[in-house]
């Protein structure tokens, strides 16, 4: 064993649509969290593994910090503010700005109780003129110490193996986790269900994504292996949300289904059949039972 290999755990944190789920993919290098612009996106804390030469780096996305609304909310913020825990560095990303709002004091202050080095990404400077990054980071450095002030571009790949090198800064000497090949310790069934979730988000109206959950009914490869069979079930909260997620004649949901599908075969490498039902549950955010049967335990937060 390698005397100077270094493996830990990295959180990933910041409010929602700063773009953590971007730079995770961009860094592993293959789509495992998924992304949007709305709000919300990413609900369960998805470990990603980078490995290289120097190290592992255990990747903990959390979902953003927010102040909740109902039960669905609360799960989300303390998986987020959990997930410090188990980390040895914390990434915090932001975005470009001189302002900073309640949100970025709030999680400053649970930043500040705790001990762990923050390196402190300023995301998205691929949107900015060169000058003003100074001043956001000036700004920023006057809220608490950073380990570390780096501005990025996570859609762009800009700076992002700075990023890397900093984290292995951070983490101690140790073993490897997981083996090479693995990025995710997340079981397919999940990927596929948040792959479809996020075509539905791209896909449909403002006002539903939110309300919105996917569960794999059935997921089997057919003898010989050329083709998986995966069904799977939309859950919305309202009859109404039910038809346009459908769509006049079908249009909607034959949309959603072959965009997912053309994800879900680049990443199994098989053909899929994929068969799409919709269902309402009135409530199901504030329902801890449901919650629960969508795949988001509050024991494992």
């Amino acid at each position: 064993m390698k005397t100077d290999y270094k493996s830990g755990f990295a959180a990933i944190i910041g409010r929602p649509n700063v773009g953590k789920s971007t730079l995770m993919n961009h860094l592993i290098g293959q789509k495992i969290a998924i992304t949007s612009r709305k709000p919300q996106t990413t609900r369960n804390k998805i470990q990603t593994v980078y490995t290289c030469e120097e190290g592992q780096i255990v990747f903990l996305d959390t979902p953003g910090i927010h102040k909740a609304k109902n039960k669905l909310g609360e799960y989300m913020v303390n998986a987020a503010e959990r997930t410090f825990k188990d980390a040895d560095v914390i990434l915090w990303l932001v975005e470009p700005t001189t302002f900073i709002g309640a949100g970025e004091r709030h999680i400053a202050e649970q930043l500040k109780n705790g001990k762990l080095p923050v390196i402190l990404v300023i995301n998205k400077v691929d949107t900015v003129k060169k000058e003003e990054v100074l001043s956001f980071i000036d700004a920023y450095r006057k809220i608490m110490d950073f380990a570390e002030i780096i501005p990025a571009s996570a859609l762009r790949g800009q700076n992002l193996e700075t990023v890397i090198t900093s984290i292995f800064k951070y983490l101690p000497y140790g073993p490897q986790f997981y083996d090479e090949d693995t990025v995710t310790d997340q079981p397919q069934r999940q990927i596929v269900a948040e792959m479809i979730r996020e075509k539905a988000l791209r896909t449909l109206e403002e006002e539903i994504p939110h309300g919105i959950a996917v569960t794999i009914d059935t997921m089997k490869e057919r003898p010989g292996g050329n083709l998986v069979d995966i069904e799977a079930t939309i859950i919305c909260e309202r009859e109404s949300h039910k038809g346009i997620i459908i769509g006049k004649q079908g249009v909607m949901l034959k949309k959603i289904g072959s965009a997912a599908r053309f994800e879900i075969e680049r990443m199994l490498e098989q053909k899929v059949n994929l068969k799409l039902w919709v269902k309402v549950k009135k409530d199901w955010r504030d329902s801890d039972y449901l919650i629960k049967n969508f795949g988001y335990d509050k024991k494992e937060i």
